[in-house]
């Protein structure tokens, strides 16, 4: 397993849409610096569109990301690993975020019309009627209620979204590192890599092909790392 450290040959961040609403938020712990790194870093490409979105700096500076370099420090997988994945999102930015073929993809894959071939909300896979705002996302919303988090932007969203789901870890990591490994075992993991298996064999273009082979190895090496045992629902698709 790669060293866990945080790249210094950053993917470019974006603000969180997590605030917290309880006074008693904690402050970051630098033990979770790389979990909340994988987080920042991975949520702006599931949450926007490559053309309208606010992520034109992530994308930015993946297109000139150097794949080896950033292999080498990418934290919880292997470097070989992480290596293909990047150079496959890299590769898939040759032409620009702005390039049809790209946003055409972002768009089967997370907006519609139509039918998603993996729909990127974790109570489509773990409720019976595979439907969205199902009990995947009304568990987490209870929890996040306990711990008194709540989004600061796209209210309308169900919370069990990949992307926000992905941001919230980088919200835990450094704001309430002690509540991180629940979120993970009860919440992220139990249908994360089910769902990126999916949408890996389900992207047509590079880049959100090596997005979702990256971000499931990164999820399960964190697993391994901070020794989770999670309980595997069953899935409905």
């Amino acid at each position: 397993m790669a060293e866990q450290a945080v790249p210094t040959n950053r993917v470019a961040t974006e603000p969180g849409p997590f605030g917290a609403v309880a006074d008693e938020a904690a402050g970051g712990d630098g033990a979770m610096a790389a979990v909340a790194f994988i987080g920042a870093s991975l949520a702006p490409f599931f949450l926007n569109d490559p053309r309208t979105g606010d992520a034109a700096d992530a994308f930015a500076a993946l297109a000139e990301l150097d794949a080896e370099a950033a292999a080498a420090e990418w934290p919880f997988v292997e470097e070989a690993e992480a290596r293909a994945s990047l150079a496959a999102m890299v590769r898939g930015l040759a032409a620009g975020a702005d390039n049809e073929e790209l946003v055409w993809e972002y768009r089967r894959l997370f907006v519609g019309p139509g039918h998603l071939p993996a729909p990127p909300w974790g109570s489509v896979y773990t409720d019976r009627e595979c439907v969205v705002f199902g009990e995947a996302t009304l568990a987490l919303r209870a929890w996040m209620r306990r711990i008194g988090v709540a989004r600061t932007t796209d209210e309308r969203t169900p919370e069990d979204h990949i992307g926000l789901m992905l941001a919230l870890l980088a919200y835990l990591a450094e704001e309430r590192p002690e509540l991180t490994d629940e979120y993970l075992r009860d919440h992220l993991l139990t249908w994360a890599p089910h769902y990126l298996e999916a949408l890996e064999e389900a992207a047509d273009h590079p880049f959100y092909q090596g997005l979702a082979a990256l971000t499931r190895s990164t999820l399960l090496g964190l697993q391994e790392a901070r020794g989770l045992e999670v309980v595997t629902p069953r899935f409905y698709r």
